[in-house]
C-alpha cells in the first residue's frame, strides 16, 4: 500500500485514540478559594466562592458538639494531631451546618486558613485520586462528605476505610475527614440484622462494614431539639435579621409550623423563619463567605 493511501487511515486511527484518551485535568490552584467541590469525569475541584452556611453563634442546642469539634479542628489547623469525625443523628439537627460554620469561624479568626473540600457520596470510590491531588499541596484541607451511608452490596466503603486508617500510605497529614450521617454505623439496622442472620459466622459477617464507623476517632451524636431550644433558635434568627413580630405570635406560629411537619429541628426552625421573612417583605440569607 502506498504512503498516500496509508495517510487517511493513520489519521483516523489517531483521531480515535485521541477520543479514547482521558481528558487532561485542568491546572489546579488550591489557594484560589477557601472551599471546593470535587467532581469526577473529568476529575476537577470546582472553587466555591460563596458558601451556603449559617453563622456559628446561631447554632443553638448543640453547644457540646460545637465545642468538641471546634477544638479538634483548631488543632488540625495549627498543625497538631486531630481525629477524623463522624457526626451522626436525626435529620436537620445541624450536622452539616456545624462543619461549614466551624470552617468559616476558623478561617476568620486564625492565621492558618483551611480549605474545605466537599466530596459527594457517589464519588467516594474516587477518593484515592482526590487524596493524591491534595497530598501534593502544602495547604491543610478539611475533606467533608454530607449524608454518608452505604447500602447492601455497596463496596465503595472500602475506599473510605483505607483512607481513614488503612492502606500503605495512610491518610495524608494535611487532610482531615468529616462525615455526616443519619446512621451511627453508616448502614441501615435491618441490613446489619440480615447479614448477621444469614451468615455462617454472624459476628464476622457485619464486622467489615460496622467497623468502618470505628475508624472515626471522634463520634458526635445529634438529637431532636426540645421545644424551648426550638424557640431559642427561631428567636436568634429573628433578632439577627431584624424581623418584627410580637413574641406571643412568633411562638404560636413557630409551634404550629413544627406540628405540621411533625418535627422540631434547626432545619424546621430555619424554614419557618424564611416563611416569616417572606411574609414580612424581607429577603434573608443564612450566611456568606
Amino acid at each position: 500500500m502506498a504512503d498516500d493511501d496509508l495517510r487517511p487511515l493513520l489519521e483516523r486511527i489517531a483521531d480515535a485514540l485521541d477520543r479514547l484518551s482521558p481528558a487532561i485535568a485542568p491546572a489546579f490552584d488550591i489557594d484560589c478559594a477557601d472551599a471546593f467541590v470535587w467532581h469526577t469525569e473529568p476529575d476537577a475541584l470546582e472553587p466555591v466562592h460563596q458558601v451556603n452556611r449559617i453563622d456559628l453563634d446561631l447554632l443553638c442546642g448543640i453547644e457540646q458538639q460545637r465545642d468538641t469539634l471546634l477544638a479538634n479542628t483548631q488543632r488540625f489547623a495549627a498543625g497538631l494531631s486531630a481525629n477524623n469525625a463522624l457526626l451522626w443523628g436525626a435529620r436537620g439537627t445541624g450536622k452539616s451546618s456545624l462543619v461549614k460554620a466551624l470552617h468559616a469561624e476558623i478561617n476568620a479568626t486564625g492565621e492558618d486558613k483551611l480549605a474545605l473540600v466537599e466530596i459527594h457520596r457517589e464519588d467516594i470510590p474516587s477518593l484515592p485520586r482526590l487524596l493524591a491531588l491534595l497530598r501534593a499541596s502544602s495547604r491543610r484541607c478539611l475533606l467533608y462528605c454530607d449524608d454518608l451511608s452505604f447500602e447492601a452490596e455497596d463496596t465503595s466503603f472500602k475506599s473510605l476505610k483505607a483512607m481513614l486508617e488503612g492502606g500503605i500510605e495512610g491518610r495524608p497529614r494535611n487532610i482531615l475527614f468529616y462525615a455526616t450521617s443519619n446512621r451511627r454505623h453508616l448502614m441501615r439496622r435491618d441490613m446489619i440484622e440480615n447479614e448477621r442472620s444469614s451468615a455462617i459466622s454472624p459476628s464476622e459477617a457485619v464486622e467489615e462494614k460496622v467497623s468502618l464507623s470505628d475508624r472515626f476517632g471522634l463520634w458526635l451524636g445529634f438529637h431532636p431539639v426540645r421545644q424551648d431550644t426550638y424557640f431559642e433558635i427561631i428567636e436568634g434568627y429573628v433578632e439577627r435579621f431584624g424581623l418584627e413580630i410580637e413574641a406571643d405570635q412568633l411562638r404560636a406560629e413557630a409551634l404550629e409550623w413544627s406540628m405540621t411537619r411533625g418535627a422540631r429541628s434547626g432545619r424546621v426552625a430555619w424554614q419557618y423563619v424564611q416563611d416569616l421573612a417572606g411574609r414580612l417583605g424581607k429577603n434573608i440569607e443564612p450566611g456568606g463567605n
